[in-house]
């Protein structure tokens, strides 16, 4: 068991591990990205990836307050699923409700692997190899469909 001071360093230097691999790594478009704190230009959308002492998910989330907004964002989304998936090239666990650690309600589309942990430094190659491919072909369909999204702006 590790103290929270352990955890949270533990956690920091896991990060700063991953964004030192994946900085090299170009957008879609070419330009130099923050990875780890992406950017998707829309207010209450996020690229998420979180990781604990279980699993790792990657994920979009839209946290827009209002339901019928978060209903319509999501609708949106179900009419790229098939250009999500086939860039995604896996299946992704799609929630039109969804409730965070913290009770705020969401729409999420998630993808999860479980047996790993932030804590075993033999699981980060694991953890690297889970997030890295799964981010940059989130840029690469965000590229494409962020113009569908404008309304949402």
């Amino acid at each position: 068991m590790y103290s929270k001071d352990q955890a949270s360093q533990i956690r920091q230097a896991f990060w700063t591990a991953f964004g030192q691999y994946i900085s090299p790594q170009p957008s879609a478009d070419g330009l130099k990205i923050n990875w780890i704190n992406y950017k998707t230009g829309i207010r209450h959308l996020f690229f998420k990836m979180s990781t604990d002492n279980r699993s790792a998910t990657i994920a979009v989330e839209f946290s827009h307050p209002d339901t019928d907004i978060r209903a319509l964002f999501y609708e949106q989304f179900l009419e790229l699923k098939r250009l999500f998936t086939d860039q995604m090239q896996e299946e992704w666990d799609w929630q039109p409700d969804h409730m965070d650690l913290y009770g705020k309600h969401t729409t999420r589309i998630s993808k999860t692997v479980h047996n790993v942990s932030i804590f075993r430094k033999d699981d980060w190659p694991a953890l690297i190899s889970f997030f890295k491919p799964r981010i940059i072909a989130l840029d690469e369909f965000w590229s494409t469909a962020q113009y569908s999204f404008e309304i949402f702006k």
